[in-house]
């Protein structure tokens, strides 16, 4: 079982991670003095990183969601987004991750008049201040985002062509998000057929909180290359007594096609979409070699990082350092980043980094 300095160690690659579900506790009392925002339930950082995360255990994707109130209410000024994306990218780096595709939906952070554009432009400026900072602290990091559209408002068309317009700047892609039921994917087809007409990349939110229909319209639909949590694939999946198992045909077609699924085994424990890490989907996903990734969703309401994850799988299914590889080459292998940045990443970075760690750990076992 690797240590978590190990896993922390490690590099990694994260796919599903939220600007608004990172924030740094101190950071958001911080920018509400220094905003104006007057509806944060203490300032004390402790006690609020406890409340963040007792609110979001609820077992209620709509329920966490309330969550999010308190941290969109201090994005609403530029300065507030570069220091939030700056500090997203150091804290990532300083976990070990080398690849990171964070999603944020602009139209959130509108309130006091920056459009679109600004909170995009403040966004990737903010990454790249992290990224620079990253790189002086030893720790490399590629910082890339994910535009999102949330499902309950009427703008999806309107962010959809932001994130094109932001294409060669650092935004890698399109992003539906937000509560699942009474908002399937087929409402928002012109955003993704602009998206798709573009030769632009879409990653969905699907079977999560809702089951397999929002996975097969995400799919057939609206033109999904990856699912957001997909958890829920695990209904299409019968697995009999004696151990052997079936895949439904949806099921069959997302493992056949290599559809990634972007889980993140804490948040659903969460929410109410898994029982616990060791009941979680992943396991079964995984060992039918699914095309599986790791990944955070919300750090500071479900209080993980990514190698708090990768230690709570280990915990659970004994992975190790192998499959924490095969886990991270498969998220690079899916990210939206061009094909010679991703090669470059895995060839240089991932596979050379593994393989010190495997060294060291076996000089130890002779030892």
């Amino acid at each position: 079982m690797p240590s978590l300095d190990t896993i922390r160690t490690a590099p990694k690659a994260l796919l599903h991670d939220h600007l608004d579900g990172g924030l740094r506790p101190a950071t958001v009392i911080d920018l509400a003095a220094e905003f104006g925002y007057e509806g944060l339930p203490t300032t004390d950082v402790d006690e609020l990183a406890t409340w963040f995360r007792r609110g979001a255990d609820r077992k209620s994707l709509e329920l966490y969601l309330e969550t999010f109130n308190h941290t969109v209410g201090v994005l609403q000024e530029r300065d507030a987004i570069i220091r939030v994306a700056a500090e997203c990218a150091e804290d990532l780096a300083a976990d070990g991750v080398v690849y990171a595709e964070v999603r944020y939906a602009p139209e959130l952070s509108t309130e006091r008049g920056l459009s679109l554009d600004e909170v995009v432009a403040a966004n990737l400026e903010g990454f790249r201040i992290g990224m620079e900072r990253a790189a002086a602290a030893g720790r490399p990091i590629v910082m890339k985002m994910l535009v999102t559209a949330m499902r309950q408002a009427a703008r999806s068309v309107e962010v959809a062509e932001c994130a094109i317009r932001w294409r060669d700047a650092g935004v890698v892609g399109f992003d539906v998000a937000g509560p699942e039921k009474g908002y399937p994917p087929t409402r928002y087809l012109d955003a993704f057929d602009r998206i798709r007409r573009e030769n632009f990349h879409i990653t969905i939110h699907a079977g999560e909180s809702f089951g397999l229909p929002s996975i097969w319209e995400a799919l057939q639909f609206a033109g999904a290359e990856r699912l957001g949590h997909g958890v829920r694939i695990v209904d299409d999946i019968t697995v009999r007594d004696d151990g052997s198992v079936e895949l439904g045909r949806l099921a069959a077609f997302v493992r056949d096609r290599r559809v990634p699924l972007e889980m993140c085994p804490t948040s659903n424990v969460h929410t109410g979409a898994a029982a616990t890490i060791a009941d979680h989907p992943i396991d079964l996903l995984r060992r039918l070699r699914f095309r599986v990734t790791l990944n955070t969703d919300n750090r500071l309401m479900s209080g993980v990082s990514l190698s708090s994850e990768f230690a709570a799988l280990d915990a659970a299914f004994g992975i190790g350092l192998g499959e924490m590889e095969w886990l991270t080459i498969n998220a690079l292998k899916s990210a939206f980043a061009p094909f010679d940045e991703r090669l470059r990443l895995i060839n240089e970075v991932v596979k050379p980094g593994y393989a010190r760690l495997r060294a060291a750990e076996s000089r130890v076992t002779l030892g």
